[in-house]
């Protein structure tokens, strides 16, 4: 494929020079997620996209709302066919209410363009839908929280293909203790729809390891071969 200009760019950004051919690993299945928290509130279940975003800015289910400066639901097309789920706001996803604001951010949206999307053609979502105090890794029991609209979330996108973001974005929504590095390269299924899920770097980790940013191309590489091949109607779930 030819490298334009503009592609040439984003790429740039992601420490690439040059597009990377990547044969498909074998395909893999993790275990089912978990069930969603057990919490004496009404079920985000059958809420639309409206009413779903009033319960979430609401939401007290745990500490998290005590710190908060408000909620970041979620941000792009609510029918994309590609959704992008993260692990929790940062400072300037808490201030402005929308996820992957910031330099990580910045980064995301590099890579998004480098695989020929905006922002607003996928859905980008997180686990957490608070920031925790000082960055914090996520608590189980805050996910916990969180879960069911993330699923609800999901539901309503209904998207062909989800990227998980991290390790620990992925480990929530897989339900596994499995480190990233065995997650990537590998389509995992989600819950009873069983919807095809594939794992890479939070942009974080690539701005503090520059180094990676090569392997995180190649995970998106990967993913959209996987896209073309579920349009092409294969399964890609073993």
């Amino acid at each position: 494929m030819a490298i334009d200009p503009r592609h040439a760019a984003y790429l740039d950004a992601l420490g690439v020079d040059v597009y990377v051919r990547r044969g498909l690993p074998a395909l893999g299945t993790a275990p089912d997620d978990a069930a969603g928290p057990d919490v004496a509130e009404p079920s985000s279940a059958g809420l639309d996209w409206d009413a779903l975003r009033e319960r979430v800015a609401a939401c007290t289910r745990c500490d998290l709302h005590s710190t908060r400066t408000q909620t970041v639901f979620g941000v792009g097309s609510r029918t994309a066919r590609w959704m992008f789920i993260g692990e929790a706001p940062g400072a300037e996803e808490d201030r402005q209410g929308e996820p992957f604001v910031g330099r990580a951010g910045q980064l995301l949206t590099s890579m998004l363009r480098a695989l020929d999307f905006a922002r607003d053609d996928v859905y980008i979502a997180n686990v957490l839908k608070c920031r925790p105090p000082g960055n914090r890794d996520p608590r189980p029991e805050e996910a916990r929280c969180c879960r069911e609209y993330l699923e609800r979330q999901v539901e309503l996108v209904a998207p062909t293909l989800i990227v998980a973001i991290g390790r620990i974005a992925a480990q929530n929504l897989l339900a596994t203790d499995m480190p990233l590095a065995k997650l990537r390269g590998t389509v995992h299924a989600l819950g009873p729809a069983r919807r095809p899920v594939l794992v890479t770097y939070h942009p974080a980790y690539l701005l503090r390891s520059p180094g990676e940013k090569r392997k995180a191309w190649q995970d998106l590489l990967f993913a959209r071969g996987v896209f073309n091949r579920i349009e092409r109607g294969e399964n890609v779930l073993s």
